[in-house]
């Protein structure tokens, strides 16, 4: 037991950690985040400089003028929430098997 706690469950965590896919879909949810709170903070900052100046609002040379940042990032999180790890299909095959320990 001091063997799996000490190297395999510590080798599984470092693959899980440092996995490409976590990553890449970590970056992705970062930008995503972003450039919604972006748009809703533009939109948002934009409401009140029309209501304070009762004027007209010009939006449509905003960078986010026409993009759907909630569906951009509502995307993002399904991505994240449904992300499958290879390492996570090899310990769910290894512990199927009678001789685990070897395995993983």
């Amino acid at each position: 037991m001091l063997w799996l706690k000490e190297r395999v469950i510590t080798s599984i965590a470092d693959s899980v950690l440092n996995s490409e896919e976590l990553d890449k879909t970590v970056a992705h949810l970062l930008v995503a985040t972003r450039n919604d709170g972006y748009a809703q903070g533009y939109a948002e900052c934009s409401h009140h400089v029309v209501n304070a100046l009762k004027v007209d609002g010009e939006t449509s040379k905003s960078a986010t003028h026409g993009v759907d940042t909630e569906v951009a990032l509502a995307a993002a999180k399904t991505q994240f929430n449904t992300l499958q790890l290879p390492v996570m299909d090899l310990i769910t095959v290894a512990l199927q098997s009678e001789d685990y320990v070897t395995w993983l």
